[in-house]
């Protein structure tokens, strides 16, 4: 289960260095991003912590950290892949996969 994330000024997250501040995770994250890193741009997707939920940017980033090795991160994205319609996983994939061509 993804865990309770709070909004700003309620007991802050500790894991989460810049849930205090609005940021553009695409410009965060590199082809050198720890599996840590992307996990942490699937829960920031997942419980819409200052952006807007989307599934299928939480199992994207999810995946991409599952495959690098993240056991957290594949427990993430088979509980948002049985949330996801087909299609919406599908895209999900995509996304995934030209996240890792354009850092190829």
């Amino acid at each position: 289960m993804i865990p309770a994330m709070r909004r700003q000024g309620e007991n802050r997250n500790k894991t989460m260095p810049f849930a205090d501040y609005s940021v553009d995770l695409a410009t965060m994250l590199h082809s050198e991003s720890a599996p840590e890193e992307l996990y942490q741009a699937g829960l920031v997707y997942a419980t819409g912590l200052n952006v807007e939920i989307d599934l299928i940017a939480a199992h994207k980033w999810f995946n991409l950290a599952a495959l690098r090795g993240s056991e957290e991160a594949k427990a993430q994205r088979a509980e948002m892949a049985e949330m996801m319609s087909s299609d919406e996983l599908k895209q999900a994939l995509q996304a995934a996969r030209e996240w890792l061509k354009l850092m190829n």
